[in-house]
């Protein structure tokens, strides 16, 4: 990726990941990534904003030279995870007047990850302050998106923050700095239901902090800058909120067809009478999308059939996921086929006890559905809407 100019003496100096494929072995990457590092060059002093993933770091030196950059007097930290921080020994090594300037948290895991000398840091606190010279970075405390130590820089001439994970997309992309573009907060709406929703209560403070700030620009470690500040702070305010939508989330698995007729039915049930129905075939299903969908949902019903006295290990998987994701949802059920008896019921209500849910009765039958069990979905479905009237939603 090319050097860009941000702001005068502000540059984006970090790398396009095109092709990866998978984040933490565990988060897929269906459009790439970024890892953004910035070079702001003061009258007296030059600074590097983080840095980027070791695979793809000389994409980062590459920039460093064509900027022509001979020295670097400080490299910002915002967050230890090795993504942004993996190439800070490599820029040590290349640079070695160089500091790193963090808080205690950041230091104390970049040490015991990179094995960086405790000698090579500057330890600085909430609303600190480092001159560059013409321009001034201000450290704010960001914690929880989505490490305890995370924090934040602000470049007050400038009025650009620099956010690190907090505002961030997965999103490989040449356009860089960005109006108002829906692709750009959709991504960023998957990295906030993938990683960022557990610690939603926590990011209503942070936003409160951040919005005391006169904000120009937002650029964050991964994905496009915002110029339009508010379009971010606007989405991630609707996100945090309490606030749910008429929505209804159907994770599903079958295996012999009974518990797909069941969810057929149940369906069309739910739009006929008027609510969002959001599946999720937890069979070849692509887990960050089934994230997207919790984040303003009112409702999840969880449908699987028996296996093993259980419910599928795929229900499973996406049980114990929600709960750790940790959604605003206000309402939980469960349908299903069984062949003989089992605990599946017990087993999914365990798997999302982090929920605050109110869990409706669950239909689960014998075998093929009936016409009665096809009303019992009716039934359930109608139980939903009433709780959605109730909240105000429907």
């Amino acid at each position: 990726m090319a050097v860009i100019e941000i702001k005068p003496d502000v540059y984006f100096v970090g790398a396009i990941h095109w092709d990866r494929q998978i984040f933490d072995e565990l988060i897929p990457l269906p459009d790439g990534t970024s890892y953004n590092a910035y070079i702001v060059r003061g009258s007296e002093k030059t600074a590097l904003i983080d840095t980027v993933d070791p695979e793809v770091q000389e994409q980062l030196l590459r920039n460093l030279r064509k900027l022509g950059v001979e020295k670097i007097d400080y490299i910002i930290s915002n967050h230890a995870e090795q993504d942004h921080s993996g190439s800070i020994p490599k820029i040590l090594e290349l640079y070695p007047e160089a500091k790193v300037v963090t808080n205690s948290k950041c230091k104390a895991f970049l040490i015991n990850l990179l094995l960086i000398p405790e000698d090579k840091f500057i330890e600085i606190k909430e609303g600190d302050e480092l001159s560059l010279g013409n321009k001034t970075l201000r450290f704010i405390m960001t914690p929880w998106v989505h490490w305890p130590e995370t924090m934040s820089t602000y470049l007050v001439e400038d009025r650009i923050l620099f956010s690190c994970d907090f505002f961030g997309s997965h999103l490989a992309t040449s356009v860089m700095l960005v109006d108002d573009n829906p692709k750009v907060v959709e991504d960023a709406k998957r990295y906030y239901a993938e990683i960022m929703m557990p610690f939603r209560n926590i990011i209503k403070k942070n936003i409160d902090k951040i919005s005391k700030l006169d904000i120009d620009m937002i650029a964050p470690s991964h994905g496009p800058i915002y110029r339009k500040p508010e379009i971010i702070i606007d989405a991630y305010s609707d996100w945090i909120s309490d606030a749910v939508k008429n929505e209804v989330v159907v994770p599903y698995v079958s295996m012999h067809g009974s518990t797909k007729k069941m969810v057929d039915h149940f369906i069309d049930a739910l739009i006929e009478r008027g609510m969002i129905v959001r599946t999720c075939n937890l069979t070849h299903a692509d887990m960050g999308k089934m994230a997207m969908t919790l984040v303003e949902a009112a409702t999840i019903v969880f449908a699987t059939p028996m296996v093993l006295s259980g419910a599928h290990p795929a229900a499973v998987y996406a049980a114990f996921l929600t709960n750790a994701l940790r959604p605003k949802l206000k309402f939980a059920s469960m349908i299903g086929s069984y062949g003989w008896g089992g605990r599946m019921l017990d087993q999914i209500k365990s798997l999302i006890s982090n929920l605050k849910v109110e869990f409706l009765d669950p239909v689960l039958i014998k075998g093929y559905p009936r016409e009665d069990d096809f009303r019992k979905l009716d039934d359930l479905a109608d139980r939903i809407l009433t709780k959605h009237k109730e909240i105000g939603i429907a």
